[in-house]
């Protein structure tokens, strides 16, 4: 029996950031990443109808120098903390490495560029989706 073909993974654009090695982001959005741009192909720009500025998004990213073999880390890189499981971290080392970023869209820039603040993202991180962050009651589910 043959296994089925793999997931494929097509980018819909690219960080644009002035952090530009891994030792250089903060562990979390929020722990003090700089403004970023998010860089979406021609391709992909009609599917940013919608986003405005002021709006929390939720980035997903390939994490391209993540270490792929890994499934146990000492979180937050602590050799103090025990070792744990890769999936129930939010380590970038792992099978699959997508990135979750909450990010506040400061602007929708008319060439298909969006403006961000709170992406720990390096420069040249491909994006792999886009999601809008959902309030928590049922309505906002319909």
């Amino acid at each position: 029996m043959s296994s089925p073909a793999g997931p494929s993974l097509r980018p819909i654009g690219w960080v644009r950031s002035t952090l530009e090695r891994c030792a250089d982001a903060p562990k979390q959005g929020f722990e003090g990443a700089p403004e970023a741009r998010v860089r979406i192909e021609p391709d992909f720009a009609r599917g940013l109808d919608g986003i405005e500025a002021g709006q929390e998004i939720v980035i997903l990213t390939w994490l391209h120098q993540a270490r792929r073999n890994v499934l146990a880390v000492h979180p937050r890189d602590d050799p103090s903390r025990p070792l744990t499981g890769v999936f129930a971290t939010r380590s970038a080392d792992r099978p699959n490495p997508v990135g979750l970023h909450r990010v506040e869209v400061v602007d929708v820039e008319h060439d298909g560029t969006l403006h961000v603040r709170g992406l720990e993202a390096i420069d040249g991180t491909p994006v792999i989706d886009i999601k809008p962050v959902l309030a928590r009651s049922p309505r906002s589910l319909e």
